[in-house]
């Protein structure tokens, strides 16, 4: 062995020490076979895991202890055998100063050529590894789940749509009517098919998915495929971070604070104030962010050790923290420590040692995300009388503010009325509807500590003054005040009129120019079912006949032929629950032929008739646009 070791360079030697060290944790001398993939991982070689068992099914062929342990002499060795000078030049890359980032250029449809763009091996691993585990029952990704962490099968992967409908749905249940999501028969044409369902249901979930389509995923363009993962993944965590669906948030209200001041917070500041709630209990100092702040990992010893169970409620068990690791000197080792006391819960998910070193804020607000999600440990307090019902969002609200975050405005709206009271994004907005913003006009965060009110008025009476003006919307009694005091049913005049303007701005493009109203898309729906020789019609958008979503599926089948299974429908003695199977269906196959549908389906169940336009308006564009 040591002939073997003498002949690698007195530099590499040492960096496999390292590596080797930070793994043997408990200065043993050996490593288990198991963690032999880490080992090689820390030393920036990265192998895919059937090469690894290869490995070390060769090395203790011979091994006479049968104890399954690799000294550092032997995991020497076995790095001399592997090395050859590709192998050899991939490492000198691995652990230059960009280690595991990957650069190319940019050569997607959406990418300026000759732009540099670049991934995160870090993240690539952790999302892998999220939705291996969250796929791992899944009969439908058999086919490709577990993926490798370590190669780049993930970006293969995608490529048939079935992985991102069903993180979709892992994020937000039943988005997708998994009776439409082609599964069996897979092919380039079903496969599009899936991945334009899927980025279809991204937007009406709220990801901005501008400028990035089927072909993207198809090339599995590497910074795309893991942009769109990421807002897929944590719209999912941030599901329940949020007052309206976890009552013991009230827990983290401050002193001198009102419940206006915490519905403000973005779900993001919501975590820190966790986090922080817990440290106070532990007699810890606070954090100000995810990156810095937490390198050390004590930050996380104390909060595991708040949040893991005590046993002290029935039924509970006990999992006690081992907090000796707080003790370890080296930060990758005691980041190594902390994450398996995470293990203990279930939950060392998203960070790798190396990414909480290195302060990485994405997987590091995901890992805590997951832990709050699992173990809040929070008792909603007694001592108030907030009726939480009134701060549950509407449908309605849900899917205009899914609409605005999937048009990619920024700062991404989390609560629609308190987000939408400077004005910004209703400025944004007008732009997506071609009406011309002066931004000179505008003012523009940060604003001043003193007299940020007024700057935030302005730019409401501005907003208000271009609707009326400019896009010639019907704002009677609407000032720039009941925007900026979040005013209900006056920002949703607007936001409405907005949603409006945007849905039917492509059948006015399509028309050159033709100012569309609803009348005019009755009609043509009434036409098309007609020459589709269908027998159902409709009124108007407050027809009951829509509750059934007949009239939608049969337009469907119109315009794109062999889209609707009919065994997939019901159409006579239709109870509550038929009614809502036919929307869901209505909705996904729209979705999946090409419309951007934001609407739900209980709005087709329950006839919302300026959700109901929406629906025939969009499919009314897509057969324009084929035609």
């Amino acid at each position: 062995m040591e002939n073997n070791a003498t002949q690698i360079s007195r530099d590499d030697l040492e960096e496999l020490r390292q590596a080797f060290n930070k793994i043997d944790i408990d200065h043993s001398g050996f490593v288990s076979d198991y963690e032999l993939q880490e080992v090689f991982r820390e030393a920036s070689l990265f192998l895919p895991a059937y090469k690894v068992r290869m490995i070390t099914e060769k090395f203790l062929t011979g091994d006479t202890n049968k104890d399954e342990k690799i000294s550092f002499e032997e995991f020497v060795a076995i790095y001399q055998e592997l090395r050859s000078q590709e192998v050899r030049e991939t490492f000198r890359k691995t652990i230059s100063r960009r280690d595991g980032i990957h650069s190319f250029g940019g050569t997607s449809g959406v990418s300026s050529e000759g732009t540099q763009h670049s991934y995160s091996d870090e993240e690539k691993v952790a999302f892998v590894n999220w939705i291996n585990k969250a796929l791992a029952e899944d009969p439908d990704c058999k086919h490709i789940i577990p993926m490798d962490p370590n190669t780049d099968n993930l970006f293969q992967s995608v490529k048939d749509g079935i992985l991102l409908c069903k993180m979709i749905n892992h994020s937000q249940p039943d988005t997708i009517d998994e009776r439409v999501i082609n599964s069996k028969k897979r092919t380039v044409f079903t496969g599009t098919e899936n991945l334009i369902l899927a980025l279809n249901s991204a937007s009406a979930i709220g990801c901005t998915v501008v400028n990035i389509d089927a072909q993207d995923m198809i090339a599995g363009t590497p910074h795309l495929v893991l942009g769109l993962l990421w807002q897929i993944i944590k719209i999912g965590l941030f599901a329940d971070i949020e007052i309206s669906r976890n009552e013991a948030l009230l827990a983290l209200l401050g002193e001198n604070e009102t419940l206006e001041d915490m519905l403000k917070m973005s779900p993001e500041e919501l975590l820190l104030r966790w986090v922080n709630f817990h440290l106070t209990n532990a007699c810890a100092e606070k954090i100000k962010n995810f990156g810095d702040d937490i390198k050390d990992s004590r930050v996380y010893f104390n909060l595991l050790n708040q949040i893991a169970p005590k046993g002290d409620k029935e039924g509970e068990i006990r999992i006690p923290i081992d907090m000796s690791g707080m003790n370890e000197a080296d930060e990758v080792a005691r980041a190594e420590l902390m994450l398996r006391q995470a293990a203990l819960l279930d939950c060392r998910q998203f960070v790798s040692p190396r990414d909480v070193v290195s302060g990485n804020n994405n997987l590091n607000l995901a890992f805590v995300a997951n832990l709050f999600n699992m173990y809040p440990a929070l008792s909603k307090p007694t001592d108030n009388d907030i009726d939480i019902t009134q701060l549950e969002e509407s449908r309605e609200d849900k899917t205009f503010r899914n609409w605005m975050n999937s048009l990619g405005v920024s700062p991404y709206v989390n609560r629609l009325y308190s987000d939408l009271a400077d004005g910004l994004v209703i400025l944004q907005l007008y732009e997506k509807i071609q009406v011309p913003v002066d931004w000179k006009k505008v003012n523009r965060p940060p604003f001043p500590p003193f007299g940020s009110h007024m700057k935030k008025m302005e730019n409401c009476n501005y907003a208000v003054e271009l609707g009326r003006t400019e896009a010639k919307f019907s704002l009677v009694g609407i000032g720039g005040q009941n925007i900026n005091e979040g005013n209900q049913m006056h920002t949703l005049a607007l936001v409405w009129q907005l949603m409006r303007r945007y849905t039917v701005k492509v059948l006015s493009d399509l028309g050159d120019g033709e100012k569309i109203n609803d009348q005019m898309i009755i009609d043509w729906v009434n036409s098309a079912l007609e020459k589709g020789g269908k027998d159902t019609t409709i009124s108007n958008f407050k027809d009951k006949a829509i509750s059934t979503s007949l009239p939608v599926l049969d337009l469907i089948s119109t315009i794109a032929p062999n889209a609707i299974k009919p065994e997939m429908i019901k159409r006579e003695d239709l109870a509550d629950e038929d009614k809502l199977n036919n929307a869901k269906y209505a909705i996904s196959v729209a979705r999946k032929i090409g419309t951007k549908v934001y609407a739900l389906p209980d709005d087709l169940v329950e006839v919302n008739p300026k959700m109901v336009m929406t629906v025939f308006a969009c499919l009314m564009g897509r057969s324009l646009n084929k035609g």
